[in-house]
This record gives structure tokens, C-alpha cells and sequence, in this order.
């Protein structure tokens, strides 16, 4: 096409009498690409989306003892937080979590449960006891507290000095281990014995933060955790034929595990393929145990952690195998899990499993810095910690690969990236969806589906009335929609930006950029907006904004296909909530492609845009999104000529 005729077509376009040209050039469409959230910086949290000059947060280091009744089915122990208040302020009190009184028939979290139930259904015969608390800074004592359902408040004499001021609070505690713990922890009996999963087992300190103070919602069922990093180091006392495992690292072999088990360990450690600890015909040969009466005291350690899990039972399978990672390091993948799970289509392989999760998500974004991943067999039908999964006893086959890459892949978020789940369920459980994506692609070439870009199939959802927006807090949700708006719509919108909008390459280094900057810390959704922003150099605000603040959708549309001076004009418009930059598999009539790429900025002024295809062959086909990975809700108007229903 000549400059002459370039320079006419975008003066008007008149095709057919109808007026194509330069409509879109009226101003209409800056509020879709306007700033959302805050982005001025501060020192705490810069507009670059790193912590500031000043960021802050406090440390919580705990020692505790604990004694497992498997006749009472009850914990008791002994607590010793040491807490670090790095926060510019003094603190007169600090804030406690006592998750296991949601486990009261007058706690919010049963008071705000539906009469028919939900998943997060939990016994109502339960709760702390806490006696001989202790809060000490300095020499001064004080034993003040209030308990408020699933909060305590610990009052000092003293207050803690800001800027590295310490304090220690100590304290006993016993509660009766529940059945239904809320699908996070609890009890099953199986043939063999009962399996005692133990999550929220302890009081543990809350978060005070820069952007909230003091974090303290109740614990009522689909919010989970938010909490600090510190060093754990803590003691589990079980009958003598019990196997515990736990978050961390066993400090005590030789005192818990017989000369075999330790010979097999030590196997383990240094094999690709599963080796067993302890096999399935040997479940109740107890002379494999390290003791044949009373107790053994089982004693972890784990650094750097924001909370730490453990199972125990007389009814494990135990195997394990070597994790190979990145630097040259080595960790170790373990499984335990009852006679009722074994077989090679069920929790023989789980920690084929584990390991492919941990080493593959570590090669993809992030080192995993935890010396064991843990996977337990429980009736919870999926739940995280650090270093240590519950997964169902009953999950075979791609419903076990999946459960165990979904919870092993919580450890990068929010275990090592500490994002507040009570509040932004998305940041973590649609972050990690995301990453269990291309895991499971790439296990064992593909063994099992992966259909997270198969974005079409939620169409239904998306254009339902009764559907909620992202930034909906968990415990506010309608649970028909908790799937989608913590799980699969965050994790879609990631897949449209590393697959559409960034590219691989761009969103890899900003998504690294961004766990790396934010590993052990606490990052808010700004945090993540601006620093994906920032290392990516796009403005995304205009799909940050409609994708995880709002319910609106994509529709892109081909208007029409027109001749024009021996070239085409193609008309396309945004008929949808959200802009998008377009991507056009065009068709000619000898068969050959030829792949149009516009950017989202063609809707910065209206919802009509024509585009001038220079070419000196027929087009027969227009195709929008031809790798069909956006959600776009209107199928009938992707492509041209529309097809006709023929009789």
C-alpha cells in the first residue's frame, strides 16, 4: 500500500457508505487504564513494589513440649514464645491466635456455620485450657490476658521496647484433639490404628503489621493463616509404637528410630526411587521400634518458618526418597500413610509425588529451603504447612498428583512468600494453582491433565449474576464461589499474563523478581501489582483493576472483514468490561497464516478499532485469540466470516 492511500484510509474510510475511519480517536475509555490502588511509596513499602528503606516485621520464636494421649485423644503442653518487636512503636500487649476454640459450640466460626454444613464443619466439644501464663519483659511479670473466642490478648508490666525489643510469654495448654478439625487437621481411625493429624496444635502470636496493626480476625473456616517467621524448636512425646513426623528436621534419630529404620533412612536420602522406613507387612511387627513400652519424645527443629505441623500414628507405611535441588542441596521427600492407602494407584506413589513438586517448583521460580516435605495421608481432604501436607487417605491416582503439586506448591505461597490468607485467599491459593499448572505438564510427560488454559470451560461461571469478585475476603464469599474466586480466576489471570499479554520471559523474570523480594516477608496486593508493573515495564493497571477488583469480563469481537485498495481493513471491538491486546490469526486463501499482534492501547479512546492488513492475497478467515487462552465469554463474534447454521 502507497503513503498516498495510507495517509486517506486513516483521514475515512467509507466502506459500503458506512464511515470506518478515525471514531475511535474521541476520548472514553482512560478509566479502564487509570491507577487503582495506592502506588505512592513509602518506607515501609516503595511504588516499586519492594520493601521500603523502614520496612518492619516482627520475629516469633518458640519452644514447645508436647505429650500425645491416645487414649484421651488430647494434647498437652508447654509453650515458651520468645517474640521480637521490630515494629517502630513499644507494645504494650501482643495478640495470640487460639485457633483450637473454634472447636467450642459458642465459637463465631460454629455461630456462623450453615445448619446443613459446609466443609469447614469442625467439632463442638473442644477448646484450649491455658494456665500458668507468663509475660515477661525484663524482670517485670505480669499474667494478664483475655480470651475472646479465637484471640488472646497477653499483657505485659513492662511494654516492649520498639526497634528489637524482646519479651517471652510462656504458658501451658491441653484440648481434646477433634474428629472434624475443619478439614485442616484431626483424627481418623483405620484399621491399624488412629492417624492424628495435628494443625493449629498451639497458641501462636498474630501479625502486626505496617498496613493493619494488629491482625486479628476470628477463625471462622474458609480464612486461613497470616503469621511471622521465626525458629521452632519443638518436642513431641507418643506412645513408643507411634511413627511422628513433623514440619523440619528430626534432631533425635537414634533415640526414636532402631538401627533399621536409620539404615533406611540413610538409603533414602540418597535414592532417586522410594525406599521404605517402614513397609506394609511390617505395620505391626513393633520390634522394627525403637522401644517396645512407654513413650519415645520425638524433637524437631525448623528455622526461618512461619508455623510447624505433625502426625503421628502406630498405623504409617513410611518411604521416603532424595529431592535434588537447584544449588547443589539435598532435602527429603516422605510419605506415611495407612494400609487402606498403599498401592501403586493410590499412596505408593506419593512421594514420587512430592518430590517431582518440590524439585520441579524449584527449578521453575524458587528454591525450596525446608530439609523435608512431608506427606500424610489423613481425613482432610487437602491442607498445607510448611514442609508438611494432609491429604486424603482416599485420593488415587491424578486425584492424589494433583492434591499433593497443590499442597506442596503452598509452600511457596504463602510459606515462604507470607501473604495474609485470611484476607487475600488469592494470593495464595491462585498463585499456587498457577504454578501447578506447568508442574503438572511436566510430570512424568504429562501423565496426568492440566487444564488450567482451557479458560472456556468457566464461561458459565464468569457470566453468572451470582458470581464475586476476587478481592471478596474468604470468610465473606458465598462458598459456591470460593473455587473460583481464590483458585482457578486468580490463577487464569496469571495464565493470561505470562501466556498473552507478557510472554514467558517477561513474567518469569518479574514473577521470580517478585518471590524472591518478597521470600519471608509480608507482601500486601499493591506489593504485588506494583512490582509486577515495575520489573515487567507495563502499565497493567487497566487488568489488575477488572480481573482482581471487579466481576466484569472479555469479549473481544471481529466486527468485519473488508476490502480496501487491493489490502483489508479488519474492524474489531472490545464489547467486553476489560481490554485486552489482540491477537489475530489471519487465514488466506492459499492456506498460509499470518499472526496480527495490536496492543491493549487501541482502546484507550473507544471500543472500535480498524486495522489496516497490507497484503496482496485473499483473506478467508479472521481468528481472535487462536491459542484460545482468554475467558472470552462471547465464542459466537471470535472470528469471521461468522458461521451460519446450515439445516
Amino acid at each position: 500500500m502507497n503513503f498516498l492511500n495510507r495517509k486517506l484510509v486513516l483521514a475515512t474510510l467509507v466502506l459500503g457508505g458506512v464511515a470506518i475511519g478515525n471514531a475511535q480517536e474521541a476520548q472514553g475509555n482512560q478509566q479502564l487504564f487509570s491507577e487503582f490502588l495506592e502506588h505512592s511509596g513509602n518506607e515501609f513499602r516503595t511504588a516499586t513494589g519492594k520493601p521500603g528503606e523502614h520496612y518492619w516485621q516482627n520475629e516469633t520464636d518458640y519452644k514447645i513440649e508436647a505429650t500425645l494421649d491416645d487414649e484421651a485423644h488430647s494434647i498437652t503442653g508447654k509453650l515458651t514464645l520468645e517474640y521480637t518487636n521490630n515494629s517502630p512503636q513499644e507494645l504494650d500487649f501482643i495478640w495470640m491466635h487460639l485457633e483450637q476454640n473454634r472447636f467450642k459450640e459458642n465459637s463465631r466460626g460454629n455461630l456462623t456455620t450453615p445448619i446443613g454444613g459446609n466443609r469447614y464443619n469442625g467439632d463442638v466439644d473442644g477448646g484450649y485450657t491455658i494456665t500458668n501464663l507468663e509475660a515477661k519483659v525484663k524482670r517485670s511479670n505480669s499474667s494478664k490476658h483475655i480470651i475472646t473466642d479465637t484471640r488472646m490478648q497477653v499483657f505485659f508490666d513492662e511494654p516492649i521496647a520498639a526497634d528489637g525489643g524482646k519479651a517471652t510469654v510462656s504458658m501451658n495448654f491441653t484440648y481434646k484433639i477433634p474428629v472434624k478439625g475443619m478439614d485442616r487437621m484431626g483424627r481418623l481411625d483405620t484399621k491399624n490404628g488412629t492417624i492424628y493429624a495435628l494443625a493449629q496444635w498451639f497458641p501462636r502470636a498474630a501479625v502486626l503489621d505496617d498496613i493493619e496493626g494488629w491482625n486479628i480476625e476470628p477463625y471462622l473456616g474458609a480464612g486461613e493463616f497470616y503469621l511471622d517467621y521465626g525458629d521452632y524448636d519443638f518436642k513431641i512425646t507418643a506412645p513408643f509404637n507411634h511413627i511422628v513426623v513433623a514440619s523440619g528436621e528430626l534432631q533425635n534419630e537414634k533415640d526414636v528410630l532402631s538401627a533399621t529404620m536409620r539404615d533406611r533412612m540413610e538409603k533414602a536420602e540418597k535414592s532417586d526411587e522410594t525406599v521404605y522406613i517402614v513397609k506394609p507387612e511390617e505395620l505391626n511387627d513393633m520390634s522394627l521400634r525403637a522401644k517396645q513400652s512407654g513413650t519415645l519424645t520425638w524433637s524437631f527443629k525448623m528455622e526461618n518458618t512461619r508455623d510447624v505441623a505433625f502426625a503421628s500414628s502406630k498405623a504409617f507405611i513410611w518411604d521416603a526418597a532424595k529431592i535434588n535441588l537447584p544449588s547443589g542441596k539435598k532435602a527429603v521427600a516422605q510419605s506415611v500413610y495407612p494400609i487402606e492407602s498403599n498401592g501403586q494407584e493410590a499412596w505408593t506413589r506419593s512421594t514420587e509425588y512430592t518430590k517431582h513438586s518440590i524439585e520441579n517448583n524449584s527449578e521453575m521460580w524458587y528454591e525450596y529451603p525446608y530439609p523435608v516435605a512431608v506427606n500424610v495421608a489423613a481425613d482432610i481432604g487437602g491442607m498445607e504447612y510448611p514442609g508438611l501436607s494432609f491429604c486424603s487417605w482416599k485420593s488415587t491416582s491424578a486425584g492424589l498428583w494433583g492434591v499433593t503439586d497443590h499442597e506442596f506448591g503452598h509452600n511457596w505461597f504463602p510459606m515462604i512468600v507470607g501473604t495474609n490468607e485470611r484476607r487475600y485467599a488469592w494470593m495464595d491459593e491462585g498463585f499456587n494453582t498457577f504454578i501447578n499448572y506447568y508442574s503438572t505438564m511436566k510430570f512424568n510427560n504429562g501423565e496426568y491433565p492440566a487444564r488450567l488454559n482451557q479458560t472456556r470451560n468457566s464461561v458459565s461461571w464468569y457470566t453468572s449474576p451470582s458470581r464475586e469478585g476476587i478481592d471478596t475476603y474468604p470468610d465473606a464469599v458465598n462458598l459456591r464461589n470460593l473455587g473460583m474466586i481464590a483458585y482457578a480466576k486468580p490463577a487464569q489471570g496469571l495464565l493470561m499474563l505470562r501466556e498473552y499479554i507478557l510472554g514467558p520471559k517477561r513474567f518469569d523474570n518479574a514473577f521470580k523478581s517478585y518471590i524472591k523480594t518478597w521470600a519471608y516477608k509480608h507482601p500486601q496486593p499493591r506489593d504485588f501489582f506494583n512490582h509486577m508493573e515495575n520489573v515487567a515495564g507495563e502499565n497493567l493497571a487497566w487488568f489488575f483493576k477488572g480481573w482482581f477488583y471487579g466481576t466484569g469480563n472479555i469479549d473481544l469481537a471481529v466486527k468485519s472483514v473488508r476490502p480496501y485498495q487491493d489490502n483489508y481493513v479488519i474492524n474489531i471491538a472490545n464489547e467486553g468490561d476489560i481490554p485486552m491486546p489482540v491477537k489475530m490469526l489471519v487465514t488466506f486463501d492459499d492456506n498460509t497464516t499470518q499472526l496480527v499482534e495490536l496492543p491493549v492501547e487501541i482502546w484507550q479512546r473507544e471500543n472500535s478499532w480498524n486495522y489496516m492488513l497490507n497484503t496482496d492475497k485473499k483473506v478467508s478467515k479472521v481468528e481472535l485469540d487462536p491459542n484460545k487462552i482468554l475467558p472470552d465469554v462471547n465464542f459466537s463474534n471470535d472470528s469471521w466470516p461468522v458461521s451460519q447454521y446450515q439445516n
